[in-house]
């Protein structure tokens, strides 16, 4: 089984970022294997260093170049002089990280730096597959599972916390400038997107719409759930939390009439707690494959980190292929001898 190659003391860095920022993901974390959490602690560093630079930085079009510059370096074992870089470039290689996902997460961050609007909400979640997606696909790859299926259900959760994620922001993105909910659907609330956002304010209009995404936001935990269930037993428990503690916010949004324009949803410790020790149960509870196939705004995440089995250095997959090109051989040669005494 992987482990990770990163200095102990790199990883401490990361933690102590994450602690600061990224509350959720730290208290979830927790209960991830320590091979897991780890590797998992510098790969959510470096997303977070890297949405911070965009977000928080001057000039975006540098940090964006420079961020593009510090993955360059990253796969190229020469990570720049910070415990962030080595941490990320340590696991990159450990876990034979496809760069196309951290990639598309840039990309998604160059979106946010240019101010794009969504059409529809396939275009929404577009960006939330670059943003998101990515780095639930990259998650199970750390946990050592690159099925087509598994991948299509991790990409599925990412999405899910990132449309939680713009539904509990839309007050403070709006005053900020920002905007993701789809503009079909403001316009056929009636609601004037230049207006909203010169003064953001709460209307039913506006609660409708945030429901709507947070719909969805449920649609895809919904689909996520199942794959779950296929993760290594030891990292069920933190995913499971993670997706509860998410999705509860979505459920703080609902009982405040979905205004998250006056006030931001968040989840208390207390709660997080609960909703750690509920998912231990949820965790080994058998939950049927939906079936449910790929979205198409993640197909190029799940593709690129989905192992072909026919490629796969695994022995026990070549010995499946092995038995299964046998049965087709004998299909074949029963199917000649049955024409033959036909």
């Amino acid at each position: 089984m992987l482990q990770s190659s990163a200095d102990p003391a790199d990883i401490a860095a990361c933690r102590t970022l994450l602690c600061n920022g990224s509350r959720s993901f730290y208290a979830a974390s927790l209960l991830l294997p320590r091979r897991v959490r780890d590797p998992a602690t510098a790969l959510y560093a470096f997303c977070r260093e890297a949405d911070d630079a965009i977000d928080l930085g001057d000039d975006p079009a540098a940090a964006l170049a420079n961020l593009y510059n510090r993955l360059d370096a990253a796969y190229e074992g020469e990570p720049y002089p910070s415990s962030v870089d080595r941490a990320f470039a340590a696991t990159v290689a450990d876990f034979d990280v496809p760069k196309t996902l951290p990639a598309a997460l840039i990309e998604g961050l160059a979106w946010d730096s240019q101010g794009r609007r969504y059409e529809t909400l396939a275009d929404l979640l577009d960006y939330a597959a670059r943003v998101a997606g990515s780095v639930g696909v990259m998650m199970a790859v750390l946990m050592g599972v690159r099925d087509h299926e598994t991948l299509a259900r991790a990409s599925d959760l990412g999405l899910a916390m990132q449309l939680t994620n713009i539904a509990r922001d839309v007050g403070e993105d709006a005053r900020a400038g920002r905007l993701f909910l789809p503009q079909i659907w403001l316009r056929e609330a009636g609601i004037d997107e230049t207006a909203f956002i010169a003064a953001p304010q709460f209307s039913p209009e506006i609660g409708g719409l945030v429901e709507k995404l947070l719909d969805e936001s449920m649609r895809l935990y919904d689909r996520a759930a199942s794959g779950i269930t296929r993760l290594p037993l030891d990292c069920r428990v933190g995913i499971h939390a993670a997706r509860k503690i998410y999705a509860a916010i979505g459920h703080e949004i609902a009982a405040s009439g979905y205004d998250s324009l006056n006030s931001r949803a968040h989840v208390g410790g207390m709660r997080k707690l609960w909703l750690a020790a509920s998912a231990a149960g949820a965790a080994f509870r058998p939950v049927r494959s939906n079936d449910a196939g790929a979205l198409a705004a993640n197909l190029f995440l799940i593709n690129a980190a989905a192992l072909n089995p026919e490629t796969t250095s695994s022995p026990f997959i070549k010995l499946l292929d092995l038995f299964e090109r046998l049965e087709r051989v004998q299909r074949g040669a029963a199917g000649e001898a049955d024409g033959r005494l036909a």
